[in-house]
């Protein structure tokens, strides 16, 4: 889809490699983090194919990891990456998931609503991996192109920045002799 807050798949699986021996952590605001007791219970492939409002046809993938907090707390660190690791190759010996594909996380807890979320920085910090979460953005794709996203009644575009429309020329007529006080033009 080319946004700019996305990570590839592959770019994202190299980072848990990289740095294999470190506790996997997640915050998904200033200062929330997910409960080191989290669970990543599911990874999906999404096939995204949408028509913007331009009329232009998209597709992008998307691979969606689902975090939970179980209710009951367990003491202790957060998984380590080499666990992730193996829960995605427990994933991909089912599933061949695109190298390409934009990765979010999922996920959602009593006092935060479920959503969708990019991984910003992955930082270090440590003994921590620690994958920073943005939130995702709407966009309009057509102006983005630089085009217009279709049009409305009266034929201007609906979001696009309005077209230049020509001044118009202003005649002397009186000049142009046709116009004279008695002639009946006016």
């Amino acid at each position: 889809m080319n946004n700019p807050n996305a990570i590839s798949w592959r770019l994202f699986k190299e980072n848990l490699v990289q740095h294999s021996h470190l506790a996997l952590q997640f915050q998904y605001a200033e200062g929330k983090w997910v409960k080191p007791s989290y669970h990543i219970t599911e990874i999906k492939q999404a096939l995204i194919t949408s028509v913007d409002c331009g009329g232009v046809v998209n597709s992008w993938t998307e691979i969606v990891i689902q975090l939970w907090e179980p209710e009951q707390e367990k003491e202790g660190p957060a998984m380590k990456a080499s666990k992730a690791l193996s829960i995605i190759d427990l994933v991909e010996k089912a599933l061949k998931l695109d190298e390409a594909a934009e990765v979010k996380i999922e996920f959602g807890n009593s006092k935060f609503e479920t959503r969708q979320m990019y991984p910003g920085e992955l930082l270090t910090v440590g003994e921590d991996l620690i994958v920073n979460l943005r939130p995702d953005a709407v966009q309009c794709k057509a102006i983005g192109r630089g085009g217009s996203c279709g049009t409305e009644a009266d034929g201007e575009a609906c979001c696009a920045t309005p077209a230049e429309h020509p001044k118009p020329e202003i005649q002397n007529l009186a000049a142009a002799g046709c116009c004279t006080p008695g002639s009946g033009c006016c």
